[in-house]
Protein backbone atom coordinates (compact mmCIF):
# COMPACT_ATOMS: atom_id res chain seq x y z
CA UNK A 1 0.00 0.00 0.00
CA UNK A 2 3.21 2.36 0.30
CA UNK A 3 3.41 2.96 -3.00
CA UNK A 4 -0.20 4.94 -3.32
CA UNK A 5 1.15 7.08 -0.34
CA UNK A 6 2.03 9.71 -2.25
CA UNK A 7 1.70 13.68 -2.66
CA UNK A 8 0.66 14.91 -6.11
CA UNK A 9 3.29 17.29 -7.91
CA UNK A 10 1.10 19.67 -10.89
CA UNK A 11 3.77 20.16 -13.71
CA UNK A 12 4.70 23.29 -14.75
CA UNK A 13 2.72 23.72 -17.57
CA UNK A 14 -0.68 23.82 -15.64
CA UNK A 15 0.90 26.49 -12.97
CA UNK A 16 1.73 28.73 -15.69
CA UNK A 17 -1.50 28.15 -17.31
CA UNK A 18 -3.46 28.81 -14.30
CA UNK A 19 -1.26 32.14 -13.66
CA UNK A 20 -2.16 33.29 -16.44
CA UNK A 21 -6.09 32.75 -15.65
CA UNK A 22 -5.87 34.77 -13.10
CA UNK A 23 -4.10 37.34 -14.58
CA UNK A 24 -6.60 37.32 -17.38
CA UNK A 25 -9.53 37.96 -14.51
CA UNK A 26 -6.74 40.53 -12.68
CA UNK A 27 -7.09 43.04 -16.20
CA UNK A 28 -10.61 42.72 -16.26
CA UNK A 29 -10.99 43.81 -13.07
CA UNK A 30 -9.22 46.45 -13.07
CA UNK A 31 -9.93 47.57 -17.08
CA UNK A 32 -13.80 47.04 -15.65
CA UNK A 33 -12.99 49.63 -12.63
CA UNK A 34 -11.85 51.96 -15.48
CA UNK A 35 -14.73 51.69 -17.46
CA UNK A 36 -17.35 50.37 -15.54
CA UNK A 37 -16.77 50.33 -11.51
CA UNK A 38 -20.08 49.23 -11.25
CA UNK A 39 -20.20 46.09 -13.13
CA UNK A 40 -16.73 45.29 -12.09
CA UNK A 41 -17.59 45.33 -8.55
CA UNK A 42 -20.61 43.18 -8.81
CA UNK A 43 -18.41 40.84 -10.85
CA UNK A 44 -15.88 40.78 -7.82
CA UNK A 45 -19.26 39.69 -5.50
CA UNK A 46 -20.04 37.19 -8.14
CA UNK A 47 -16.89 35.23 -8.73
CA UNK A 48 -15.80 35.83 -4.77
CA UNK A 49 -19.77 34.48 -3.86
CA UNK A 50 -18.59 31.35 -6.52
CA UNK A 51 -15.82 30.87 -4.93
CA UNK A 52 -16.97 30.14 -1.37
CA UNK A 53 -19.70 28.31 -3.11
CA UNK A 54 -17.04 25.98 -4.27
CA UNK A 55 -15.29 25.68 -1.03
CA UNK A 56 -18.64 25.16 0.88
CA UNK A 57 -19.19 22.38 -1.69
CA UNK A 58 -16.31 20.29 -1.33
CA UNK A 59 -16.71 20.72 2.67
CA UNK A 60 -20.55 19.86 2.84
CA UNK A 61 -20.12 16.98 0.29
CA UNK A 62 -17.33 15.68 2.75
CA UNK A 63 -19.75 16.15 5.67
CA UNK A 64 -22.74 14.47 4.15
CA UNK A 65 -20.45 11.17 3.70
CA UNK A 66 -19.51 10.86 7.04
CA UNK A 67 -22.92 12.13 8.37
CA UNK A 68 -24.53 9.08 6.15
CA UNK A 69 -21.57 6.93 6.65
CA UNK A 70 -21.13 6.32 3.19
CA UNK A 71 -17.84 4.89 1.86
CA UNK A 72 -18.20 4.73 -1.57
CA UNK A 73 -16.88 8.18 -2.12
CA UNK A 74 -13.40 7.71 -0.03
CA UNK A 75 -11.50 7.16 -2.65
CA UNK A 76 -11.77 10.48 -4.24
CA UNK A 77 -12.45 12.15 -0.91
CA UNK A 78 -9.25 14.25 -1.44
CA UNK A 79 -10.71 16.21 -3.78
CA UNK A 80 -13.86 17.71 -2.45
CA UNK A 81 -11.41 17.98 0.94
CA UNK A 82 -8.64 20.18 -1.52
CA UNK A 83 -12.28 22.48 -2.93
CA UNK A 84 -12.02 23.64 0.54
CA UNK A 85 -9.23 25.99 -0.39
CA UNK A 86 -11.58 28.03 -2.67
CA UNK A 87 -13.45 29.14 1.02
CA UNK A 88 -10.94 31.77 2.12
CA UNK A 89 -10.17 32.88 -1.27
CA UNK A 90 -13.77 33.79 -2.16
CA UNK A 91 -14.35 35.26 1.69
CA UNK A 92 -11.63 38.04 1.16
CA UNK A 93 -12.86 38.90 -2.21
CA UNK A 94 -16.92 39.32 -0.79
CA UNK A 95 -15.11 41.35 2.54
CA UNK A 96 -13.35 43.60 0.06
CA UNK A 97 -16.71 44.14 -1.95
CA UNK A 98 -18.44 44.95 1.72
CA UNK A 99 -15.61 47.30 3.06
CA UNK A 100 -14.99 49.41 0.04
CA UNK A 101 -18.14 49.28 -2.32
CA UNK A 102 -21.14 48.98 -0.14
CA UNK A 103 -22.86 50.90 -2.41
CA UNK A 104 -23.79 48.25 -4.32
CA UNK A 105 -26.49 47.58 -1.92
CA UNK A 106 -28.78 50.21 -1.87
CA UNK A 107 -30.49 49.97 1.21
CA UNK A 108 -26.68 51.36 2.45
CA UNK A 109 -27.54 54.53 0.93
CA UNK A 110 -31.45 54.89 1.84
CA UNK A 111 -30.95 55.33 5.54
CA UNK A 112 -34.60 55.31 7.14
CA UNK A 113 -36.55 53.94 3.84
CA UNK A 114 -36.72 50.68 5.31
CA UNK A 115 -38.79 49.93 8.54
CA UNK A 116 -39.69 47.23 10.91
CA UNK A 117 -37.55 43.87 10.77
CA UNK A 118 -35.84 45.01 7.85
CA UNK A 119 -34.91 48.19 8.98
CA UNK A 120 -33.31 45.99 12.34
CA UNK A 121 -31.49 43.31 10.34
CA UNK A 122 -30.28 45.45 7.19
CA UNK A 123 -28.23 47.57 9.11
CA UNK A 124 -24.72 47.75 7.84
CA UNK A 125 -22.66 46.73 11.41
CA UNK A 126 -25.08 43.89 11.76
CA UNK A 127 -24.32 42.86 8.13
CA UNK A 128 -21.06 42.75 8.19
CA UNK A 129 -20.82 40.85 11.85
CA UNK A 130 -23.33 38.21 10.45
CA UNK A 131 -21.04 37.92 7.52
CA UNK A 132 -17.60 37.57 10.08
CA UNK A 133 -19.99 34.33 11.95
CA UNK A 134 -20.65 32.90 8.69
CA UNK A 135 -16.86 32.91 7.42
CA UNK A 136 -15.96 31.83 10.66
CA UNK A 137 -18.32 28.96 11.10
CA UNK A 138 -17.48 27.55 7.62
CA UNK A 139 -13.98 28.06 7.87
CA UNK A 140 -14.03 26.45 11.50
CA UNK A 141 -15.97 23.31 10.40
CA UNK A 142 -14.26 22.90 6.96
CA UNK A 143 -10.84 23.24 8.34
CA UNK A 144 -11.87 20.50 11.61
CA UNK A 145 -13.40 17.90 8.54
CA UNK A 146 -10.28 18.59 6.65
CA UNK A 147 -7.65 17.83 9.47
CA UNK A 148 -9.23 15.26 11.37
CA UNK A 149 -9.12 13.30 7.51
CA UNK A 150 -5.57 13.61 6.94
CA UNK A 151 -4.85 12.76 10.31
CA UNK A 152 -5.98 9.75 10.11
CA UNK A 153 -3.38 8.86 7.26
CA UNK A 154 -0.67 9.56 9.76
CA UNK A 155 -1.54 6.92 13.03
CA UNK A 156 -5.01 5.10 11.24
CA UNK A 157 -6.91 6.13 14.30
CA UNK A 158 -10.79 5.58 14.18
CA UNK A 159 -11.26 7.95 16.59
CA UNK A 160 -10.66 10.79 13.79
CA UNK A 161 -13.51 9.50 11.97
CA UNK A 162 -15.79 9.41 14.96
CA UNK A 163 -14.68 13.03 15.66
CA UNK A 164 -15.45 13.85 12.05
CA UNK A 165 -19.32 12.13 11.81
CA UNK A 166 -20.01 14.09 15.34
CA UNK A 167 -18.89 17.25 13.82
CA UNK A 168 -20.58 16.70 10.77
CA UNK A 169 -23.93 15.85 11.30
CA UNK A 170 -23.30 18.87 13.49
CA UNK A 171 -22.01 21.33 10.53
CA UNK A 172 -25.45 19.81 8.27
CA UNK A 173 -27.33 21.90 10.93
CA UNK A 174 -25.12 25.32 10.87
CA UNK A 175 -24.11 25.12 6.99
CA UNK A 176 -28.33 24.49 6.68
CA UNK A 177 -28.81 28.20 8.38
CA UNK A 178 -26.00 29.86 7.23
CA UNK A 179 -25.72 29.39 3.86
CA UNK A 180 -29.87 30.59 3.47
CA UNK A 181 -29.14 33.43 5.82
CA UNK A 182 -25.84 34.34 3.53
CA UNK A 183 -27.42 34.04 0.20
CA UNK A 184 -30.30 36.07 1.34
CA UNK A 185 -27.91 39.11 2.75
CA UNK A 186 -25.36 39.03 0.03
CA UNK A 187 -27.56 38.29 -3.29
CA UNK A 188 -31.56 38.92 -2.25
CA UNK A 189 -31.06 42.11 -0.73
CA UNK A 190 -29.39 43.66 -3.52
CA UNK A 191 -33.12 44.58 -4.61
CA UNK A 192 -34.45 45.18 -1.04
CA UNK A 193 -37.84 45.79 -2.35
CA UNK A 194 -38.47 41.36 -3.54
CA UNK A 195 -38.00 38.75 -1.43
CA UNK A 196 -38.74 34.98 -1.69
CA UNK A 197 -39.00 32.62 0.96
CA UNK A 198 -37.15 29.63 -1.03
CA UNK A 199 -33.76 31.94 -2.44
CA UNK A 200 -31.84 30.36 0.40
CA UNK A 201 -32.75 26.61 -1.28
CA UNK A 202 -32.75 27.76 -4.79
CA UNK A 203 -29.07 29.20 -4.18
CA UNK A 204 -28.69 25.82 -2.31
CA UNK A 205 -29.22 23.72 -5.37
CA UNK A 206 -26.97 25.58 -7.75
CA UNK A 207 -24.20 25.83 -4.99
CA UNK A 208 -24.40 21.72 -4.96
CA UNK A 209 -25.05 20.50 -8.50
CA UNK A 210 -22.01 22.93 -9.37
CA UNK A 211 -20.00 21.65 -6.46
CA UNK A 212 -20.55 18.11 -8.32
CA UNK A 213 -19.71 19.48 -11.53
CA UNK A 214 -16.28 20.33 -10.12
CA UNK A 215 -16.02 16.75 -8.32
CA UNK A 216 -16.67 14.78 -11.48
CA UNK A 217 -13.91 17.29 -13.46
CA UNK A 218 -11.39 17.18 -10.86
CA UNK A 219 -11.96 13.39 -10.12
CA UNK A 220 -11.99 12.77 -14.15
CA UNK A 221 -8.81 14.42 -14.59
CA UNK A 222 -7.13 13.26 -12.17
CA UNK A 223 -7.63 10.05 -12.64
CA UNK A 224 -6.72 10.25 -16.09
CA UNK A 225 -3.37 11.73 -14.89
CA UNK A 226 -2.58 8.98 -12.72
CA UNK A 227 -3.25 9.77 -9.48
CA UNK A 228 -6.49 8.53 -8.81
CA UNK A 229 -6.52 6.26 -11.57
CA UNK A 230 -6.02 3.16 -9.67
CA UNK A 231 -8.68 4.01 -6.97
CA UNK A 232 -11.31 5.57 -9.35
CA UNK A 233 -13.74 2.65 -11.44
CA UNK A 234 -16.80 3.29 -13.40
CA UNK A 235 -18.79 2.86 -10.28
CA UNK A 236 -17.75 5.78 -8.67
CA UNK A 237 -18.58 8.05 -11.96
CA UNK A 238 -21.97 6.25 -12.02
CA UNK A 239 -22.93 7.14 -8.67
CA UNK A 240 -21.56 10.91 -9.41
CA UNK A 241 -23.58 11.13 -12.35
CA UNK A 242 -26.74 10.09 -10.88
CA UNK A 243 -26.17 12.93 -7.83
CA UNK A 244 -25.29 15.08 -10.74
CA UNK A 245 -28.61 14.04 -12.44
CA UNK A 246 -30.53 14.33 -9.42
CA UNK A 247 -29.28 17.41 -7.88
CA UNK A 248 -29.81 19.18 -11.71
CA UNK A 249 -33.40 18.30 -11.60
CA UNK A 250 -33.51 19.37 -7.87
CA UNK A 251 -32.61 22.75 -9.40
CA UNK A 252 -35.34 22.86 -11.36
CA UNK A 253 -37.85 21.76 -9.26
CA UNK A 254 -36.77 24.82 -6.87
CA UNK A 255 -36.71 26.95 -9.97
CA UNK A 256 -40.12 25.85 -11.24
CA UNK A 257 -41.59 26.73 -7.69
CA UNK A 258 -40.50 29.54 -6.67
CA UNK A 259 -41.04 31.22 -10.80
CA UNK A 260 -44.71 29.43 -10.65
CA UNK A 261 -45.72 31.20 -7.59
CA UNK A 262 -44.74 34.58 -8.05
CA UNK A 263 -46.63 34.02 -11.57
CA UNK A 264 -48.98 32.99 -10.51
CA UNK A 265 -49.84 35.47 -7.61
CA UNK A 266 -49.08 38.31 -10.28
CA UNK A 267 -48.39 40.87 -7.21
CA UNK A 268 -45.97 43.95 -8.73
CA UNK A 269 -44.11 43.19 -5.64
CA UNK A 270 -42.90 40.42 -6.61
CA UNK A 271 -42.99 39.28 -10.67
CA UNK A 272 -41.02 43.18 -10.85
CA UNK A 273 -38.12 40.42 -10.39
CA UNK A 274 -38.74 38.46 -13.26
CA UNK A 275 -39.77 41.22 -15.45
CA UNK A 276 -36.69 42.83 -15.27
CA UNK A 277 -35.07 39.57 -16.37
CA UNK A 278 -36.46 38.43 -19.02
CA UNK A 279 -36.05 41.97 -20.99
CA UNK A 280 -34.62 41.37 -24.58
CA UNK A 281 -31.24 39.80 -23.94
CA UNK A 282 -31.85 38.85 -20.73
CA UNK A 283 -34.72 37.10 -21.15
CA UNK A 284 -32.72 34.86 -24.14
CA UNK A 285 -30.22 34.35 -20.92
CA UNK A 286 -33.00 33.53 -18.77
CA UNK A 287 -34.11 30.42 -21.10
CA UNK A 288 -30.29 29.48 -21.54
CA UNK A 289 -30.60 29.49 -17.61
CA UNK A 290 -32.63 26.57 -17.45
CA UNK A 291 -31.10 25.03 -20.93
CA UNK A 292 -27.49 24.39 -19.32
CA UNK A 293 -28.99 24.22 -16.01
CA UNK A 294 -31.07 21.08 -16.13
CA UNK A 295 -32.42 21.25 -19.92
CA UNK A 296 -30.01 19.28 -21.41
CA UNK A 297 -28.21 17.53 -18.53
CA UNK A 298 -31.53 16.03 -18.29
CA UNK A 299 -32.15 14.64 -21.26
CA UNK A 300 -28.48 13.12 -22.12
CA UNK A 301 -27.54 11.73 -18.34
CA UNK A 302 -31.19 9.73 -18.35
CA UNK A 303 -29.16 7.21 -19.68
CA UNK A 304 -27.19 4.55 -17.59
CA UNK A 305 -24.16 4.34 -20.17
CA UNK A 306 -24.21 8.22 -20.17
CA UNK A 307 -23.44 8.62 -16.38
CA UNK A 308 -20.50 5.78 -16.91
CA UNK A 309 -18.83 7.59 -19.97
CA UNK A 310 -16.24 9.94 -18.58
CA UNK A 311 -16.18 12.27 -21.69
CA UNK A 312 -20.08 12.22 -21.86
CA UNK A 313 -20.34 13.18 -17.63
CA UNK A 314 -17.65 15.64 -18.24
CA UNK A 315 -19.57 17.71 -20.83
CA UNK A 316 -22.36 17.58 -18.54
CA UNK A 317 -20.41 19.16 -15.73
CA UNK A 318 -19.12 21.81 -18.02
CA UNK A 319 -22.49 22.63 -19.08
CA UNK A 320 -23.71 22.84 -15.25
CA UNK A 321 -20.90 25.03 -14.25
CA UNK A 322 -21.25 27.25 -17.17
CA UNK A 323 -25.11 27.26 -16.38
CA UNK A 324 -23.70 28.55 -12.28
CA UNK A 325 -22.12 31.06 -13.76
CA UNK A 326 -24.93 32.09 -16.01
CA UNK A 327 -27.49 32.03 -12.65
CA UNK A 328 -25.55 34.33 -11.01
CA UNK A 329 -24.85 36.60 -13.56
CA UNK A 330 -28.95 36.82 -13.62
CA UNK A 331 -29.15 37.24 -10.17
CA UNK A 332 -26.45 39.68 -9.32
CA UNK A 333 -25.52 41.91 -12.48
CA UNK A 334 -29.49 43.13 -13.97
CA UNK A 335 -30.07 45.18 -10.74
CA UNK A 336 -26.52 46.74 -10.92
CA UNK A 337 -26.54 47.53 -14.66
CA UNK A 338 -30.87 48.06 -14.10
CA UNK A 339 -31.38 45.54 -16.96
CA UNK A 340 -29.15 47.10 -19.44
CA UNK A 341 -27.05 44.57 -21.02
CA UNK A 342 -23.73 44.53 -22.65
CA UNK A 343 -21.27 41.65 -23.54
CA UNK A 344 -20.46 40.68 -20.29
CA UNK A 345 -16.32 41.06 -21.21
CA UNK A 346 -15.49 42.09 -17.11
CA UNK A 347 -18.04 39.03 -16.34
CA UNK A 348 -15.92 36.96 -18.01
CA UNK A 349 -12.43 37.88 -17.78
CA UNK A 350 -12.85 37.58 -14.02
CA UNK A 351 -14.56 34.34 -14.30
CA UNK A 352 -11.74 32.88 -15.98
CA UNK A 353 -9.76 34.55 -13.22
CA UNK A 354 -11.67 33.17 -10.66
CA UNK A 355 -11.12 29.58 -12.45
CA UNK A 356 -7.30 30.11 -11.96
CA UNK A 357 -7.40 30.96 -8.20
CA UNK A 358 -9.75 27.87 -7.74
CA UNK A 359 -7.15 25.73 -9.57
CA UNK A 360 -4.22 27.08 -7.96
CA UNK A 361 -6.11 26.87 -4.01
CA UNK A 362 -7.15 23.52 -4.77
CA UNK A 363 -3.45 22.18 -6.10
CA UNK A 364 -1.68 23.83 -2.56
CA UNK A 365 -4.26 21.76 -0.50
CA UNK A 366 -4.35 18.60 -3.05
CA UNK A 367 -0.76 18.37 -3.02
CA UNK A 368 -0.15 18.76 0.74
CA UNK A 369 -1.62 14.97 1.85
CA UNK A 370 -1.36 11.55 -0.03
CA UNK A 371 -4.15 11.66 -3.13
CA UNK A 372 -6.62 9.28 -1.24
CA UNK A 373 -7.02 8.19 2.26
CA UNK A 374 -4.98 4.99 2.44
CA UNK A 375 -5.42 4.36 6.39
CA UNK A 376 -9.37 4.61 6.43
CA UNK A 377 -10.56 1.19 6.99
CA UNK A 378 -13.49 1.95 4.52
CA UNK A 379 -10.76 1.74 1.50
CA UNK A 380 -8.89 -0.49 2.91
CA UNK A 381 -12.21 -2.90 3.32
CA UNK A 382 -13.65 -1.89 -0.37
CA UNK A 383 -10.00 -2.21 -1.76
CA UNK A 384 -9.44 -5.35 -0.36
CA UNK A 385 -5.93 -4.39 1.53
CA UNK A 386 -5.01 -4.89 4.34
CA UNK A 387 -2.37 -3.04 6.91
Amino acid sequence: MNHFDVTYHPSPTLTRSLLVLIGAGVLAWALGLVFAPERAWASLMLVSFWLVSMGLAGSLFVGLQYACGAGWAVAFRRVPEAMVAALPVGAAGLILVFLIHPDLYPWMAQHGESTGFQALWLQRSFFLLRAIVYFALWLGFSAYLVRNSRRQDEDGSLSHTRRNIGASLAYMFVFALTYWLASVDWIMSLEPEWTSTIFGIYNFSGMFVAGLAAIILLVLWLKRSAPLCDFVNDEHLHDLGKLLFAFSTFWMYIFFSQYMLIWYANMTEESVYYILRQQGVLGVLFIVNVVLNWGVPFLILLSSAAKRTPAVLASMAVLILIGRWLDLYLMILPPVTHGRAAFPWIETGMMLGAMGLFGVAFLAWFRRAPQTPVRDPMLAQSLGYHN
